[in-house]
């Protein structure tokens, strides 16, 4: 099974830039579709982006659509999201992912990385 560690996170102001990163060990990384989620206090889990096995092909949520980028380096096995323009309603526990069915559900989780933006 793959453990995923998520780093990254902080405070930034509305306007502001962070990328996360996601670790991946003990799986075949090179093979797996891999993404984020997120969870604002009070809501449910949402999906964020994904990205495929080849980073060929990548999906996101609307929401964050042409502000974030998802991208993989397989030689570290890890994967990242580049996040600009940041919006405090993109304040949440951000999630890397994996065990995909389709493009935007997923089964296995890392521990999530606090991203809180003020305004």
């Amino acid at each position: 099974q793959v453990q995923l560690v998520e780093s990254g996170g902080g405070l930034v102001q509305a306007g502001g830039s962070l990328r996360l990163s996601c670790a991946a060990s003990g799986g075949a990384f090179s093979r797996l579709r891999m993404g984020w989620f997120r969870q604002a206090p009070g809501k449910e889990r949402e999906f964020v982006a994904a990205i495929s096995w080849d980073g060929d092909s990548t999906y996101y949520a609307d929401s964050v659509k042409g502000r974030f980028a998802i991208s993989r380096d397989s030689a570290k096995n890890t994967v990242y999201l580049q996040m600009n323009s940041l919006k405090p309603e993109d304040t949440a526990v951000y999630y890397c992912a994996t065990g995909f069915r389709g493009w935007s559900t997923a089964s296995s989780w890392g521990q999530g990385t606090q991203v809180t933006v003020s305004s």
